[in-house]
């Protein structure tokens, strides 16, 4: 996915996440919070590409990244997310005073990044070292931004535009289905072998 794309799609994200109230802190954020910090780590997972945007700028740490763990590596999975979290949380200086919903803001784009990734073909290791790919190919690759960026605005238009009131329903409703699909079907997934 594009820069472009990486930023608008931690737009809607962030816009969703607060609209739907996904955490408390997000739920009464201040949006001169959420959506800068959102956008400031929406890049960050790239920082393993020397020709991404952040790559480009920030050479002398994105080359040895590379070599190391290669693009959309160790960036891309839930362990990057939950080192980030941990320095986040506990490794900064106890004079810099960083907001909560700052520091939710930040992990949700860095989340939102590994997300729009996830909807590429070339998918993302979440697991990593494990090299298992998790991906929901619903976007072409990246040398078509057209379909990548159409489908970023209508996600945001969506996000912005329809009903608060509409949408919890449909997450409730959702969310239930998707519980009483997994009662269902968990006892039948554990009778395959492994």
């Amino acid at each position: 996915m594009t820069a472009e794309g990486h930023l608008l799609f931690a737009l809607a994200t962030a816009v969703a996440a607060k609209r739907y109230d996904l955490t408390p802190i997000i739920s009464t954020a201040d949006w001169w919070h959420l959506i800068p910090a959102c956008l400031l780590t929406s890049l960050l997972p790239d920082i393993d590409h020397p020709k991404s945007l952040l790559g480009q700028r920030l050479r002398w740490i994105s080359l040895p990244i590379s070599r190391i763990v290669g693009h959309r590596g160790f960036t891309h999975s839930l362990i990057a997310v939950l080192i980030g979290v941990f320095l986040l949380l506990n490794k900064l200086p106890t004079n810099l005073f960083i907001p909560s919903d700052v520091i939710q803001g930040m992990v949700l784009g860095y989340l939102s990044h590994i997300l729009a990734d996830m909807l590429t073909p070339a998918g993302v290791p979440l697991l990593w070292p494990c090299r298992w790919r998790f991906r929901l190919p619903i976007l072409p690759s990246s040398k078509h931004p057209q379909p990548e960026r159409y489908f970023c605005i209508a996600l945001l238009t969506f996000t912005v535009l329809t009903p608060e009131s509409l949408t919890k329903q449909w997450i409730t409703v959702g969310s239930q289905q998707m519980n009483q699909t997994w009662q269902q079907w968990s006892p039948l997934l554990w009778r395959f072998p492994r």
